[in-house]
């Protein structure tokens, strides 16, 4: 592992302009892999940005400027996984074909509207609650367990595609190193709030079970909607749990 690593991660996580990183081979996207946490932890210092600027705007102000940012850096990604992977399950109807065939078409019907609207709506009431507390380290932290999730599903799951970079992950993952970061990241996890972690951990395993009855395995999108519903069910967690 090296910087190009680290760059290749942030490239392909999210919109932050990186250098020229030159040929790249299969390998080299396994290990940009396992700085998928560090990029989450990028992630979440940008979100912290405007709690500095702006320490006296209203919670609910701030939240919905987060929630937009959060948006924008990932280039929407993992959102877009979400959408195919709602519009598949519903329009799937238990045919894994079908399924397969949604996924891979760009639109976005109703269901995929439906599920991006709740899990921006739930984030969003979420951050509004934590910049109540003044609990700016839930922010943070959960864009990195979102990309723990990707970790976790990579070494428990099939991937289902034989093409698409998150195979080439899936085919050459350091897998001992792998294990390492994703027991760092789910330890940190259950120190700062056992109620978010366990939430995250119950959204994963009902999540992971839902993909291997429709599809066998896993994808990018559904990957993707990992991401954003972790991250979502951690804010909710953290939330519910401080109460």
């Amino acid at each position: 592992m090296n910087l190009k690593h680290f760059f290749l991660a942030l490239s392909f996580l999210t919109r932050i302009p990186v250098p020229n990183l030159g040929q790249l081979e299969p390998p080299d996207f396994a290990r940009a892999a396992l700085f998928y946490p560090v990029v989450g932890a990028v992630i979440g210092v940008i979100l912290c940005i405007p709690l500095l600027l702006f320490p006296h705007a209203p919670p609910l102000l701030l939240a919905a400027i987060l929630t937009i940012i959060w948006a924008m850096v990932t280039g929407g990604l993992h959102l877009d996984g979400l959408a195919d992977s709602a519009d598949a399950w519903l329009g799937g109807f238990g045919d894994p074909a079908k399924t397969h065939r949604i996924l891979k078409d760009p639109l976005v019907g109703a269901a995929g509207v439906i599920a991006l609207v709740g899990v921006l709506l739930l984030k969003f009431a979420a951050l509004v609650a934590v910049l109540e507390h003044a609990a700016w380290w839930l922010i943070l932290i959960a864009p990195i367990i979102g990309r723990i999730l990707i970790l976790l599903l990579f070494l428990t799951t099939p991937y289902v595609r034989a093409e698409g970079l998150a195979s080439a992950v899936t085919a050459h993952l350091p897998r001992t190193a792998a294990i390492w970061i994703v027991a760092g990241g789910l330890l940190l996890g259950f120190a700062v709030s056992g109620s978010g972690l366990i939430a995250v951990l119950l959204g994963f395993w009902l999540l992971r079970r839902l993909m291997l009855q429709r599809l066998q395995g896993c994808t990018g999108d559904t990957a993707g909607a990992t991401v954003e519903i972790g991250e979502m069910l951690w804010l909710v967690g953290c939330v519910i749990g401080s109460d």
